[in-house]
């Protein structure tokens, strides 16, 4: 074991921290909920729902005690609605549309209410979803992720022999191995696979596609390949001493805590992260629930130009992290033994006077004689991820634009190769979970039109991508 994964805590201190930070509501609490709802006629939230839950419904049917009901409306529209429920940003989606439109003060929990209402039905694997009767046509998933589930789950219902390709041990992607453990475990994202299986989807897991199995051999077995690959690894900061010990990836991070395998868990009392997005706010916020005296979040750019949504911002400020804004890391210093991290050399940086070239926003530049030292044991990258450009070179008529992005039909999800498909955040560049969910609807609907010349339109089906 690695010196940099010693608990600071005791394992029962490590396991209050990671309890969830949304409970799940009570039945009094959901009804009492519930009944707040006007069902609002063209509702708000249902059109800020990229997948277009119909909201009221399911909530009503939660205020009238028809639970199954309620979990048929949100998983016919969205097949991760357990997931969505715990890690969608409903403060800029249907709980901020609720305030936005009404006259309420305070939004209708849609969330907790979804989560009520789907959880209800998964513990007790009451299937809401029924598979089609088998048409004779196969399709192959690349990815297991949001995506790829959705997309699969479309497929089976109208009666398609559909195999899933996973490269991991365990299927559902990010939503098993990248999402914070104290906004939802793995149970829930398996609950999701079980669900999904359960309609005749075949699951190849630890199974790569262009190592175990080539695409050819997928493109010979199946009528039609739907890519849902995600992304890369997380991008190189590119400075030196970024090969030491303790230097790790966010998504890497958050993985092994995902494990609960609290004994492989980097720790560190100084812990620095690199990037201010979602993933970043992820990694410093549990950092802190492992025990980390001080967390340090360093982004090169102001905090009005973070990626990472409010919220998610006011959480990391609740958990004590600190910000070094207009600050970039120039090199990662060794400790005494020469193999390990034990400081951070950063730089100041300023914004330039202008948008250079029409630029977005304002270029940074570093501030001349501003160098300056901080102790860490631990440092963790999330400055994004790389697309994966070499691995679609070997997909014949896929072309990709010019930030590695896959080029597909908005409507369809079709690429350029009429038998492959593609969603997820290998065609967006990096969205919510429920985005991906959403263009894997579309694609289940453009590979039946592809395959049978029959147009289908399932629930919330109208394009939002």
């Amino acid at each position: 074991m690695s010196s940099d994964t010693t608990p600071l805590l005791s394992q029962q201190e490590i396991e209050h921290n990671f309890r969830e930070i949304a409970p799940p509501l009570s039945q009094a609490e959901a009804i009492l909920e519930a009944n707040r709802c006007v069902y609002c006629y063209d509702a708000p939230c249902t059109r800020a729902c990229p997948t277009h839950i119909d909201v009221p419904s399911f909530i009503k049917k939660i205020a009238s005690g028809n639970l199954t009901g309620s979990a048929r409306v949100i998983f016919e529209a969205n097949p991760i609605g357990a997931t969505c429920a715990r890690v969608c940003p409903v403060e800029v989606l249907c709980e901020g549309a609720c305030v936005e439109k009404t006259l309420m003060a305070k939004p209708i929990e849609i969330g907790r209410l979804q989560r009520y209402a789907t959880d209800a039905v998964l513990s007790k694997q009451r299937d809401v979803l029924q598979a089609g009767a088998p048409n004779g046509k196969s399709v192959g998933i690349v990815g297991s992720g949001p995506a790829g589930l959705s997309c699969a789950t479309y497929l089976a219902r109208l009666g398609y022999a559909v195999t899933i390709y996973e490269r991991k041990s365990l299927a559902g992607g990010l939503d098993t191995y990248g999402m914070a453990e104290y906004k939802m475990s793995q149970a829930v994202s398996q609950d999701e696979v079980a669900q999904v299986a359960r309609l005749g989807v075949v699951f190849k897991t630890n199974t790569e596609v262009g190592r175990g199995v080539s695409f050819a051999e997928l493109q010979q077995t199946h009528d039609a390949i739907f890519i849902a690959v995600g992304l890369g690894a997380t991008s190189r900061l590119n400075i030196p001493g970024e090969d030491l010990a303790g230097v790790y990836d966010a998504l890497a991070f958050i993985e092994r805590i995902k494990s609960r395998d609290w004994a492989s868990v980097p720790m560190g009392r100084n812990v620095a992260i690199i990037g201010a997005g979602n993933t970043a706010i992820d990694a410093v916020t549990q950092a802190r629930r492992l025990g980390a005296e001080r967390v340090l979040m360093i982004y090169r750019r102001t905090a009005q130009e973070m990626p990472a949504y409010h919220y998610e911002y006011e959480l990391a400020k609740k958990d004590a992290v600190e910000f070094l804004w207009l600050t970039a890391p120039v090199e990662i210093l060794a400790d005494e033994t020469g193999t390990r991290v034990g400081a951070l050399r950063c730089v100041r940086m300023e914004l330039e006077p202008n948008n250079v070239g029409g630029a977005a926003r304002r270029g940074v530049r570093p501030v001349p004689g501003s160098e300056f030292v901080v102790p860490v044991d631990i440092v963790i990258k999330a400055t994004g991820q790389q697309k994966l450009r070499a691995w679609f070179e070997q997909l014949p008529g896929v072309e990709l634009d010019e930030g590695g992005r896959v080029i597909t039909d908005r409507e369809t999800m079709r690429t350029a190769n009429p038998k492959i498909f593609a969603g997820g955040d290998c065609v967006n560049g990096g969205r919510e979970a429920v985005d991906a969910a959403q263009m894997g609807k579309l694609a289940a609907q453009g590979i039946h039109e592809s395959l049978t010349g029959e147009r289908v339109e399932f629930v919330g089906a109208r394009s939002s991508v």
